[in-house]
């Protein structure tokens, strides 16, 4: 399956998810309804991985810990927040940029509607 096609798979059950649930919980439990939701879709899904990051030559273990990373191929940083700021889409490029995947998704729950708190970002451009 694509980074396309996976991205599909994630707008939509996110979408689903916050019509059922609606806006305002803990991040938390959007990670988990939505991996679970990801997972009856056929999607390999882990949570809260730990992704390591090289400085002047050494490796830390724990350099960020990525909410969800979809077919090895997507990364999903989810927020429950009134607002999304610059420096969330930041924290997504940075975690694309370290990781080498090439598609992310920045989802906040806290939107009053679903597609105005998806922010996709492809190869450091961002698209809403």
């Amino acid at each position: 399956m694509s980074e396309n096609e996976i991205g599909s798979i994630i707008v939509d059950s996110a979408v689903d998810l916050h019509r059922n649930l609606g806006p305002g919980l803990l991040e938390t439990v959007y990670e988990v309804t939505l991996a679970r939701a990801l997972e009856r879709r056929g999607l390999a899904v882990q949570r809260q991985v730990a992704v390591p990051i090289e400085y002047q030559g050494e490796t830390f273990s724990e350099g960020f810990r990525a909410d969800l990373i979809v077919g090895e191929l997507v990364i999903v940083e989810l927020k429950s927040i009134e607002r999304v700021t610059p420096a969330h889409k930041k924290q997504l490029l940075t975690y694309l940029r370290l990781t080498g995947l090439k598609l992310g998704y920045l989802l906040n729950f806290g939107e009053a509607l679903m597609r105005d708190g998806i922010t996709r970002t492809i190869n450091g451009q961002l698209f809403t």
